[in-house]
C-alpha cells in the first residue's frame, strides 16, 4: 500500500469518477430498467414470457419458427428497441414490436410496458377459427389420443 491508503495500482486517479450502479429501491430498478441497447433474441422471448424456458426459446430460433425483422434468426441474434419480432403459432405468425429491453424475466403484468402486439386483426381471427375447429375435431368424452392421434395432431399443426 502507499501511504495515501491504496493499494498503488494506478487507478487513484479515477477515485470518484466511476459510474455508480443503480441502487435498489430507485425508480429504474423498480421499473425493471436496463441501460444495454440490446439483448439475444432467445433471452428476450423467455423474459417476456412467450416461452417458458430459455431452451424452448432457442429451440423456436433453430426450427426457424422465430422471425425478426421479417428475416429468420439463430438464437444469439441481437434485438433492439423498435424490431418486430414475429413469432409462429400454427396457422399465423404473431408479429410484437419491442416497445423496452427487460433485465430480467418479469411478471405478467409488466410484459405490456416491454411489446405491443402487432399481428393483423384478420390473423388473429383466422387463428380464433382454427382453435374452434380443432376443438370440434375430437368429441367430447371419447378419451385421451392414442399415440397414433396424437402424431397426426402435431402433422397436422406443423410441429
Amino acid at each position: 500500500m502507499t501511504d495515501s491508503g491504496s493499494v498503488g495500482w494506478g487507478f487513484e486517479s479515477l477515485r470518484g469518477h466511476l459510474v455508480k450502479s443503480v441502487p435498489p429501491g430507485t425508480l429504474f430498478s423498480l421499473l425493471n430498467v436496463t441501460f444495454d441497447q440490446h439483448m439475444r433474441i432467445d433471452k428476450f422471448l423467455w423474459c417476456i414470457r412467450l416461452f417458458k424456458s430459455r431452451s424452448l426459446a432457442t429451440e423456436a430460433c433453430q426450427k426457424d419458427r422465430i422471425k425478426l425483422n421479417d428475416r429468420e434468426v439463430k438464437p444469439s441474434a441481437e434485438v433492439n428497441i423498435g424490431d418486430r419480432v414475429a413469432l409462429r403459432e400454427p396457422p399465423i405468425w404473431r408479429v410484437f414490436e419491442i416497445v423496452q429491453l427487460p433485465s430480467t424475466r418479469m411478471g405478467a403484468k409488466l410484459v405490456p410496458e416491454h411489446m405491443k402486439e402487432v399481428t393483423p386483426w384478420e390473423d388473429l381471427e383466422k387463428q380464433e377459427i382454427a382453435r374452434k375447429v380443432k376443438a370440434d375435431s375430437r368429441d367430447p368424452g371419447t378419451g385421451r389420443p392414442t399415440k397414433q392421434d396424437r402424431r397426426a395432431m402435431e402433422r397436422y399443426k406443423g410441429e
